[in-house]
């Protein structure tokens, strides 16, 4: 027992307070090191396809998982990265980064590990409680330990130093995105394959395709040459047996879950807070900020940083700015796919997909140490006034694209699009690394790790709201899509298609046997697909988003004096 006391007194505040002639820039690795391992929640489109396929594989069956289903565990994280962060905040000032640090480790790895139970079982409950609700936690806790930290070690240049804490967290998919795709290629198994369609007997029953065999029947998939293109060794258009391979997700999340766990508890060691009163050799702090009036010499509480509207308002701002981008990333492959991969199958590969998740995690990373390093000169509330014009104009260009791209297979929409994305990542990314320094300039350091965690519900509530949005958007675009797609067809080359009449489409539908992309197969020539225009309807929703974050941000004032620490706590 008191060896135990022993190791956990190594992991509090004051075990790790630095010493006179410490070297502030050692702090920053460590930070960073964290985030790239919780930043690779970033990277979760990569696992929606094979979460949507643990069954057929090569293409969803009836008992496969639906895309709303799973995309909702990256929306639990998110949530209970929030409320973590909110609760830790306060806490985090009182034990210190390390000890923070090494909870976040065993209970991202450990979501991993219990995710990866979850999968191999098909239970869905235990990859939420797994990876959403305790990586969830280590999310939060891992992201809010340098924060405090790094502006204290970098008072004289705030928004760099947000910058470098946060920088990592928008990188994790960079590194993320490949080795997972990388991994998935590895442990993935190919399901049997029966032969091409015309040369195996099927029957449809329950809306599912059964083939006939001489010992009974098999649950089978139909898939089409660019799904059998996409198993880690092309196979063949045809059919393929149920419940025979294995997308190797699971083993995936049990690697990552180990590998993540050790980097960041090495991370955790590395971290240390600076004496009291420290502040860099030959730097005074300044009488008065001359490019910023924003910039507060006074404290305020961190119960007192509620009861401000300016708090408020930049809790309207970041949760509108992270809506915005949220719900595109824990879709992203996917959305590039449908929106380009019928009118330019040649380049948006599922490959190219992948990369475009990886550049997202460039720009995302890229864009928090921009913007917050040009924060420090511009000011904090003209950097997100630049976020919500800017970012206005460039969702409403995101439809553009795609219809224009429907009508003009070029690769000029694609272009637009995918460089429209990139700006907007980098302003998602470059929102969550300016947001503390904009906290420490309204309310002041003495709270500013706490008022930060408290303001990351804003967070976990976009968690919500971002994937809601665009899968409930999506999805009534898709059945739209889908009745639209039917009445064009002829009923008799329904009939033949899908063994069953049009009459009982909407349990073809729920089943996953009738798609918008099987339909196309034998809609009437010239029928332009509306694949790529299921996404129009959010980015408008999105564009709106940003124009009331516009308007809050519009409305930030200096904290009335009478919130000071030396009005409501005296004695602090």
């Amino acid at each position: 027992m008191n060896l135990i006391r022993s190791l956990l007194s190594l992991l509090m505040k004051d075990k790790i307070v630095a010493s006179a002639n410490f070297n502030r820039w050692l702090v920053p690795p460590a930070s960073i090191a964290i985030h790239l391992c919780i930043g690779s929640v970033y990277a979760w489109s990569i696992f929606n396809p094979a979460l949507t396929k643990e069954f057929g594989v090569v293409t969803s069956a009836a008992e496969d998982w639906s895309l709303s289903s799973v995309v909702w565990i990256f929306s639990v994280a998110i949530v209970f990265l929030g409320l973590s962060a909110a609760v830790a905040g306060k806490w985090l000032e009182e034990v210190g980064p390390r000890c923070v640090g090494v909870t976040a480790a065993f209970l991202w790895g450990g979501g991993f590990i219990i995710g990866s139970v979850g999968i191999s079982t098909h239970q869905l409950w235990l990859v939420y409680l797994g990876y959403g609700v305790l990586g969830g936690c280590g999310l939060g806790l891992g992201y809010v330990s340098p924060v405090s930290t790094l502006l204290r070690w970098f008072p004289d240049k705030r928004g760099m130093a947000t910058g470098m804490a946060i920088m990592g967290f928008g990188g994790g998919a960079m590194i993320g995105a490949p080795l997972k795709t990388f991994l998935l290629e590895k442990f993935a198994v190919a399901p049997t394959y029966l032969g091409p369609e015309s040369a195996v007997n099927l029957i449809t029953e329950g809306g599912r395709r059964f083939a006939e065999m001489a010992n009974g029947q098999l649950e089978v998939v139909v898939a089409s040459a660019s799904e059998a293109s996409k198993l880690p060794i092309p196979g063949e258009a045809g059919v393929y047996v149920v419940g025979t391979g294995n997308t190797g997700a699971a083993s995936v999340f049990l690697t990552l879950g180990i590998v993540y766990f050790v980097i960041m508890m090495v991370a955790a060691f590395a971290y240390r807070v600076p004496p009291k009163d420290w502040q860099p050799e030959g730097w005074t702090p300044p009488a008065k900020d001359k490019t910023n009036s924003m910039i507060s010499r006074n404290h305020v509480h961190i119960d007192q940083a509620l009861k401000t509207p300016q708090f408020w308002l930049l809790w309207i701002e970041l949760c509108f700015n992270v809506t915005a981008g949220i719900g595109v990333i824990g879709i992203a492959k996917t959305m590039m796919t449908e929106i380009f991969g019928t009118t330019l199958p040649t380049i948006a590969t599922a490959s190219f997909a992948g990369t475009y998740v990886l550049m997202i995690s460039v720009f995302n990373m890229c864009g928090r140490f921009f913007w917050a390093s040009t924060s420090d000169f511009i000011g904090r509330k003209n950097t997100y006034h630049c976020f919500f014009v800017l970012g206005t104009l460039l969702y409403l260009s995101i439809p553009f694209a795609a219809s224009a791209v429907s009508a003009d297979p070029s690769v000029t929409w694609l272009i637009m699009f995918y460089g429209a994305s990139m700006i907007i990542f980098t302003m998602y990314g470059g929102g969550f690394a300016t947001i503390p320094a904009y906290l420490a300039d309204i309310f002041g350091t003495l709270h500013v790790g706490g008022i930060h965690g408290r303001l990351l519900t804003a967070w976990a509530t976009a968690g919500v709201l971002g994937p809601f949005v665009i899968t409930y958007l999506r999805n009534m675009s898709v059945e739209s899509a889908i009745h639209d797609l039917a009445n064009k067809v002829d009923p008799a080359a329904f009939e033949a298609k899908f063994n069953a009449s049009i009459s009982q489409l909407n349990e073809l539908i729920a089943a996953k046997t009738v798609t918008v992309s099987n339909l196309m197969d034998i809609a009437p020539a010239g029928t332009i697909d509306p694949t790529s225009g299921l996404y129009n309807t959010t980015m408008y929703a999105m564009a709106g988003l940003l124009v009331i974050g516009f308007f809050a941000n519009l409305m930030i004032r200096p904290v009335n004096e009478k919130h000071h620490v030396e009005k409501t706590h005296p004695n602090l």
